[in-house]
């Protein structure tokens, strides 16, 4: 079955009442995960960028956006326990390595390259070393840089997906070349999933998994208005309750090319086919 995942990431806004009901939208939706995302602020941001001027509910500087939209050990707890409770997987895309061994003590049964740190080969091999089937984001990367990263996740004997993305948010339906998903596949012979940041349309995902993808993710908000660089890209509840739908039906439909005669077929047969 194709897997999907929910990308809550942090349209959430800091409120861990939010990352609920939206743990409690992806459920319902049927979906297999959530993820969130996860960043040491002072290690991924420059001091300038954190510095400049950036009005928002928690100040008036950059690092103050970033800082009030950034769960740290007491909202991790409680999305733990409460992803438990509910009984759905999760996992984080960490963006350094101070990140991925904060994460690193839940136990999540995931992890996530970001296509942003594709080329962050030293958090990719802190990554590699866990051993945990890894989801590895493609966008913006060439094929050389994605050689890179496979190799390491080989040389440690980690098992992983790549999946093929473009990291325009929100991406427009032009762009998102999903035959690329045959090009990865028979490039580096592993499976290949996509990870879709459209507007609100969720028809690029259905057609990925025609092609074959195993794995899909998508943006999902409670609202599309939210404040938030990331909401615009997202899917509300309709839309999720759909795509889910869909892709997991296509599987069922594609069938596995055998041709047959189907048990409902027979009677059809035996009365048209009378001579």
């Amino acid at each position: 079955m194709i897997f999907v995942t929910a990308e809550i990431g942090i349209n959430h806004n800091g409120d861990v009442d939010i990352a609920k009901k939206l743990i409690d939208m992806a459920k319902k939706a049927g979906c297999d995960a959530v993820k969130f995302q996860k960043r040491t602020i002072e290690k991924v941001y420059s001091k300038e960028i954190l510095d400049s001027p950036r009005n928002s509910t928690w100040g008036s500087t950059t690092r103050d956006q970033k800082l009030g939209l950034e769960f740290e050990k007491e909202e991790y707890d409680k999305i733990d326990d409460y992803c438990k409770k509910i009984g759905i997987e999760w996992f984080a895309s960490c963006w350094d390595i101070d990140s991925q061994l904060f994460i690193k003590q839940y136990n999540c049964k995931f992890n996530k390259v970001a296509s942003a740190m594709l080329t962050n080969l030293e958090l990719l091999k802190t990554i590699a070393d866990e051993k945990k089937h890894t989801f590895i984001g493609t966008g913006m990367s060439t094929i050389d840089e994605i050689r890179e990263a496979v190799k390491i996740f080989q040389e440690n004997n980690c098992p992983f997906e790549l999946m093929h993305s473009n990291s325009t948010y929100p991406t427009n339906l032009e762009e998102t070349n999903i035959k690329c998903i045959e090009t990865l596949r028979n490039e580096f012979k592993c499976n290949v999933g996509y990870s879709g940041h459209e507007s609100v349309s969720y028809l690029v995902c259905v057609c990925a998994a025609v092609l074959g993808a195993t794995s899909i993710e998508r943006h999902i908000t409670l609202d599309r208005s939210m404040y938030g660089s990331d909401q615009s890209a997202s899917l509300e509840f309709a839309g999720l309750d759909r795509m889910v739908r869909n892709v997991k039906q296509v599987e069922m439909i594609l069938g596995d090319g055998v041709k047959r005669v189907w048990d409902s077929e027979i009677p059809i047969r035996d009365k048209l086919r009378t001579i």
